[in-house]
């Protein structure tokens, strides 16, 4: 026998090795995945030989899959088994094609069907399917649903069909979104945006304002023009339209911070009971693109982003511009002008905005200022937030507090009330009365040298940009650097989801 050379030997040893694993795997006992046979079973050779088609979906939208399930599966002459699986400890993600080809672990499990309580209203739930297949019998025939809800290594909601040819599975997915549409649990609601682990969007049911239009002291000028852009075009809805007149619109409110536009934004929202209202502020900006798309199928809706200067800010600042800003636009715009769809905007620094917003009808048709407080605001506001709180306080009292507040913010107004009772409860803890005597120290502490940065927090007085990272009230930066200490500050707060 002639010796074989070393790299011979090697490749005939492995060839050897294989054909051994190859021998091993033919002739031992195989053990049957139970959901796989279910499944297999259910379809028959035939069903099997058909494509799975899938459709992902962002997770926020499982409470609205579960629904429309829940609805097609009540459908006449359709009949629906659901199973539950159970998957062995940090296994990966399971597809309905893994089922179908029987490449799945042995240890995978048939069990009641695993469900998730997600609110599909305010105060109430609804139990959505984690990961179940539905074995379906229907005018279609045999065919088996699957639903995978974001787990660890799979982050969009899954829906699969298998069973049927490829455009019959759309009709089936087609329908399961249209339904998802029609019944839709976020539409009318009040809504809170927020970024989940992920990164993706979640929404949470938000409670109702509580703000009424005696709450909401501005100018009788200011707010009737807010009311009109804001709350006018759902009453005149059709005759606009039949006049050629768009319904998509655009409202900025500016000023400095503390005077009220979130409390405005708020008294409106508790106004739009008929529309889907979609609130976004800090990380969730970020998702303007995303909101608006679900905004358009909820129609009609408010999609109202706070402190908008945060993603707007002029491009002419620089390359490093946020692109949310791209995001922001391309939202604005992909609207049809006949959709009652109201982007309302709010903003501390509107000298800081993109011209672009306001470049077109249907972006930011109007912008109103919400100014400091003059002084007939200032004493409304005064016993606005004193309306719960024993006040037994003169006209002169009310007079002194009202000119010593001037150039003061609605904010200011609110703490020196909850600093004017904070003095009343030293005095006597049973709250029995709050004097002018209270009123006036709970002011001179307020206006005290010491509280500087504590009127800038409530917005008297110095531009936010003015203070320097270490928090002491000094003068402030150049511009120049002002503005690119705020740019970095931006583009740190995008890069690290914050």
């Amino acid at each position: 026998m002639s010796e074989l050379a070393p790299g011979d030997q090697a490749r005939e040893f492995a060839a050897a090795f294989r054909s051994l694993l190859d021998w091993a795997h033919a002739t031992a006992p195989r053990e049957d995945n139970e959901v796989s046979a279910l499944v297999c079973g259910f379809l028959g050779p035939d069903g099997t030989r058909h494509s799975v088609v899938t459709r992902e979906l962002p997770p926020f939208e499982h409470v609205n899959l579960q629904t429309a399930v829940d609805a097609w599966s009540a459908g006449a002459g359709r009949a629906v088994a659901v199973h539950g699986i159970a998957m062995p400890p940090h296994y990966g993600g399971l597809t309905l094609q893994q089922l179908v080809a029987g490449e799945v672990p042995p240890r995978l499990r048939l069990t009641a069907p695993v469900l998730t309580d997600l609110p599909n209203g305010p105060g109430s739930s609804l139990g959505c399917l984690r990961l179940a297949v539905l074995l379906v019998t229907d005018a279609d025939g045999r065919y088996v649903v699957m639903i995978s809800s974001p787990a660890e290594h799979q982050q969009d909601l899954l829906v699969e069909v298998a069973g049927l040819p490829v455009d019959q599975a759309q009709r089936v997915l087609a329908e399961l979104d249209r339904l998802r549409a029609d019944l839709n649990v976020y539409r009318g609601h009040l809504l809170d945006v927020s970024l989940n682990l992920m990164g993706g969007v979640s929404l949470s049911f938000a409670d109702p304002p509580g703000v009424s239009r005696d709450d909401v002291v501005l100018p009788a000028t200011v707010l009737a023009r807010i009311e009109r852009h804001a709350l006018g075009v759902a009453g005149h809805r059709e005759v606009l339209l039949a006049a050629g007149q768009h319904l998509k619109r655009g409202l900025l409110l500016y000023g400095p911070p503390g005077t009220g536009k979130t409390h405005t934004t708020r008294y409106l929202l508790g106004q739009m009971t008929g529309y889907t209202r979609l609130v976004l502020t800090g990380r969730s900006l970020v998702a303007v693109g995303a909101v608006t798309d679900l905004a358009r199928v909820l129609l009609p809706a408010v999609v109202v982003l706070e402190d908008v200067d945060l993603v707007a800010e002029e491009r002419t600042l620089g390359a490093a511009s946020s692109p949310v800003l791209f995001d922001l636009l391309d939202a604005m715009d992909g609207a049809a002008p006949d959709a009652d769809l109201l982007f309302l905007l709010t903003t501390n620094r509107a000298d800081l905005l993109e011209p672009a917003l306001a470049a077109r009808p249907g972006r930011v048709d109007v912008a109103v200022e919400i100014a400091l407080p003059d002084a007939p605001a200032r004493r409304l506001l005064l016993m606005l937030y004193g309306r719960d709180v024993p006040l037994a306080l003169t006209g002169e009292d009310v007079d002194l507090a009202v000119e010593r507040t001037d150039g003061t913010t609605a904010s200011f107004l609110k703490e020196l009330i909850r600093r004017s009772v904070l003095e009343s409860l030293h005095d006597d803890p049973a709250l029995t009365v709050v004097t002018g005597a209270h009123l006036a120290r709970a002011l001179d502490d307020l206006l005290d040298a010491a509280q500087a940065v504590t009127r800038t927090l409530l917005g008297v007085g110095v531009d936010p940009a003015d203070l320097p990272v270490g928090g002491a009230l000094q003068p402030g930066p150049a511009p120049g650097a002002r503005m690119a200490y705020r740019r970095a500050m931006i583009r740190r707060a995008m890069h690290y989801g914050g």
